[in-house]
């Protein structure tokens, strides 16, 4: 009680001098949580932007090999000189589209912005346990944003050895143009990037441990703040790994170490490299890297969870299932890593262990969605683009997933490894899922981040462009990739086998440049809602969680006057016996007596005792 009485000084203070605040500290090195959501979020949007505008840019070379596009040159200079774009620029361009979208857009624009905005707020927190820290997390983050797109102006081009940056692509500068300046920003900005990461984690697991308001026990919490607290534990236990590899490779790039580098000829010159191994860098790398797929999808599963039981007006089915499913998911994530490593020679016995580990993660990812299936069941569902977004999530969770169990396969995994198969499938179960589930989030949130709705029009048409989209891009890839077809190659012209995948390239070109037109109509939704969008309400999706209960109009600290106390989990949706079909975590047993059920007492016998007091009393009424 004690720390709950200096937070409540602490937020009282707070307003008080909220009137203070200079644009300064309001919108740009402002520590109110709510405030730092919006800006990774807008950041983000930023960030996938661009990283969507590479992706276009090296699909019209896989598209159409052999044309020349001289706007090409106009905007890229050098880099397309003919109006082609060379082959070094077009790995540079695969290159940095996987870093922005795996660290910059799914991490942050995720993590940052959903456990910024929710944690304090359906925790019943005035703000996170460190506003500073909060803020610097944010900063490190645009920071490092800043430096990896600047590598596009030095006149070595961008780093160019794919996202994973192995070894000895990425520790030899002379290797090739993008191993030089390109490649040293490259590591600087993802230490900055894990440092603001490692920040925000730390962060969020102290808020979620210490700062609950009364009566909001762990099985109380929302699963989204379940999803949250889990991610930040894997981050904080996984991104550590990841700067002592790139540690160890910014050695053997500057300073002749051989961690990574042995027997090594470079231009007809052998070096004097002895004794390392690349290998160990892909150790390293995914020791953090599937980790890191978990951290992408996990904060995206715990916001369809909130929005599919928000809008079936039901409560989660297996809830209790749902958390032990994250906790599993959580551990065993650390334990498959070596599954990204089935070609790299290693012992077939290790490989059996992997193997079966990786099949084991699929259980708990089953529990879920599951889960999801039966909430939606029979549910009263409304279908807001919310909700559209939060079941495409679902739809891509299924169909990704299942081509995991082919890549989880040793047997299978050695053929298909380095496929366009591995592309379709990461980018349908982490890249769209996530993508799918972070809009979800933005269309369900939008009202409580800037007290006004978006439209739900614009939000059907750029629901449906984005879903059949992103299945008609990555879909055909499957087959590509059962075929033989590699991925990261520059054209396909060169070999008689892959021609035929020419006019299916093509097509799936096309699906990209229109899918990514259709985000114009999300893009104009959103900051033109943020303006001009119809005013909320208090609580405009009838929900349970206490976000809800904060006014419209922000204030610094969140709740004016006291913190609401907590009494009851955060899915009575459509309950036998009330009124309402929704009642909020806030509502006492006491004000629902016709519709408490016994397991919701938690062996709490005095209130058990009431109700059925009250049970006795009504049917004696009843009787007479």
């Amino acid at each position: 009680m004690q720390h709950q009485h200096t937070l409540e000084h602490h937020g009282h203070h707070d307003d008080h001098g909220h009137h203070k605040e200079t644009f300064i500290t309001k919108y740009i090195f402002s520590q109110d949580h709510k405030m730092i959501a919006k800006q990774f979020l807008i950041t983000g949007i930023i960030m996938a932007l661009i990283g969507m505008f590479l992706s276009i840019l090296f699909r019209i070379q896989l598209g159409w090999p052999d044309k020349t596009f001289p706007l090409l040159e106009t905007f890229l200079g050098k880099w397309a000189e003919g109006g082609r774009i060379k082959p070094d620029f077009y790995l540079a361009l695969v290159t940095i589209h996987g870093t922005i979208m795996v660290f910059f857009v799914l991490t942050t624009g995720l993590s940052g912005t959903f456990s910024n905005l929710l944690i304090p707020l359906q925790l019943g927190a005035r703000d996170m346990a460190s506003p500073f820290l909060n803020m610097l997390s944010y900063w490190l983050f645009f920071i490092s944003s800043v430096i990896m797109i600047s590598s596009f102006f030095v006149q070595s081009g961008p780093a160019s050895a794919g996202w994973t940056i192995y070894p000895p692509l990425s520790a030899l500068p002379k290797a090739i143009s993008g191993s030089g300046t390109g490649m040293t920003l490259w590591l600087v900005s993802m230490v900055l990037f894990i440092a603001s990461s490692l920040i925000g984690s730390l962060n969020y697991i102290s808020t979620v441990l210490n700062m609950r308001t009364k009566g909001m026990d762990m099985w109380k919490m929302p699963l989204t703040i379940w999803a949250f607290f889990l991610t930040a534990v894997l981050g904080v236990l996984s991104f550590p790994v990841l700067v002592a590899g790139v540690v160890l490779l910014i050695f053997d790039r500057s300073f002749g170490t051989s961690f990574y580098l042995s027997d090594i000829v470079l231009s007809g010159q052998v070096l004097p490299n002895q004794g390392g191994s690349p290998i160990l860098f892909q150790h390293l790398f995914w020791f953090l890297g599937h980790p890191e797929v978990y951290i992408i999808i996990m904060p995206a599963l715990g916001i369809t969870s909130e929005v599919i039981a928000t809008n079936s007006r039901k409560p989660i089915f297996g809830y209790h299932a749902m958390v032990y499913s994250l906790i599993g998911i959580a551990v065993l994530s650390f334990i498959v890593w070596g599954h990204h490593m089935f070609v790299t020679g290693m012992n077939p016995f290790l490989g059996g262990v992997f193997m079966i580990t990786t099949l084991i993660i699929a259980v708990p990812s089953a529990v879920k969605t599951f889960n999801y299936l039966a909430t939606l069941w029979r549910g009263n569902i409304r279908f807001t683009p919310a909700m559209m977004f939060g079941i495409g999530l679902v739809s891509f969770f299924i169909s990704g997933g299942l081509t995991g169990i082919f890549l989880g396969n040793a047997a299978l995994d050695i053929p298909l490894h380095d496929t366009y198969f591995v592309v379709a499938h990461f980018h349908l179960v982490m890249g769209s899922a996530a993508i799918f589930g972070m809009l979800c989030g933005v269309y369900h949130w939008f009202p409580k981040m800037f007290g006004r709705m978006m439209d739900e029009k614009l939000g059907y048409l750029h629901f449906w462009v984005t879903f059949i989209g992103a299945y008609l891009v990555f879909f055909p890839m499957h087959f590509m990739g059962l075929d033989g077809v590699p991925r990261r190659y520059y054209a396909f012209t060169e070999f008689e086998f892959m021609k035929e995948w020419l006019t299916v390239n093509k097509f799936i070109s096309w699906a990209a440049i229109v899918a990514g037109l259709g985000q114009i109509a999300f893009l104009w939704n959103f900051f033109y809602s943020i303006f001009y969008g119809k005013k909320a309400s208090q609580n405009p999706w009838q929900s349970n969680t206490l976000e809800w209960t904060t006014p419209v109009e922000h204030l610094h600290g969140n709740w004016p006057g006291e913190i609401p106390t907590v009494y009851r989990w955060p899915y009575d949706y459509s309950k036998p016996g009330h009124y309402e079909d929704f009642i909020p975590q806030t509502t006492p047993f006491s004000e629902t007596m016709s519709s408490n059920l016994p397991h919701d007492f938690e062996g709490n016998t005095e209130a058990e005792r009431i109700q059925l007091e009250w049970e006795k009393e009504h049917v004696a009424e009843r009787i007479n």
